[in-house]
């Protein structure tokens, strides 16, 4: 996702709720790619696309009944992806696991990205599938967008603390289902933290 500073996002926005059509191109442009990786990882690739175009639909429709507040607009648009996210699978319950994310929209990938997509294997995607939903949005959250846990807080309305502690969990199952010990050190990490280690 771009740069952008927060009044400028909220000027975005109301001129969004005005109609104006480069502010919602904007909105768009500006958190597709955030919303497609997540989707792209919680659902087979092949049906990402299509889902967050209809995410961002409802987006459009949403605008007139969103309200400017301390919590991120980010996190808003998250929410619609979860609850569409949900509802594919409700719909498709016995779907194929498909193929894993091979590459993700050019966003000059920072180093801990490039390492994850590398570990993305089939092995990694099934054990990720045995991870609670909340477990899993927020490893996405923060693994792959790269999202501080003050970020995915707002974002998944828990405090910072219950974040960490679905994180640890999470990880620590991941392990377990990865069986790390027999197979290597496997890890995933944040910007603003030293590796979380599978292995114990």
């Amino acid at each position: 996702m771009g740069s952008i500073a927060l009044v400028e996002v909220h000027a975005l926005i109301r001129a969004a709720q005005s109609g104006e059509e480069e502010a919602i191109a904007s909105i768009y442009q500006t958190y597709s790619q955030a919303i497609y990786r997540y989707i792209a990882y919680r659902v087979p690739v092949d049906e990402a696309e299509d889902l967050t175009a209809e995410v961002f639909i409802n987006v459009v429709k949403g605008l007139s009944g969103y309200r400017i507040s301390e919590a991120p607009f980010e996190a808003w648009l998250y929410r619609i992806a979860r609850a569409r996210v949900a509802d594919y699978h409700r719909q498709y319950t016995r779907h194929a696991t498909g193929e894993l994310l091979e590459s993700t929209p050019a966003c000059d990938p920072l180093p801990e990205e490039q390492m994850l997509m590398k570990q993305e294997t089939g092995e990694l995607r099934t054990a990720m599938k045995k991870l609670s939903n909340e477990q899993q949005d927020i490893l996405v959250l923060r693994f792959v967008n790269h999202h501080s846990h003050e970020e995915v807080a707002h974002i998944m309305n828990k405090s910072v603390t219950a974040v960490k502690t679905i994180q640890h969990r999470a990880l620590r199952q991941l392990a377990s289902l990865l069986g790390a010990k027999k197979q290597g050190h496997y890890y995933l990490r944040g910007r603003h933290e030293q590796p979380a280690m599978f292995a114990t």
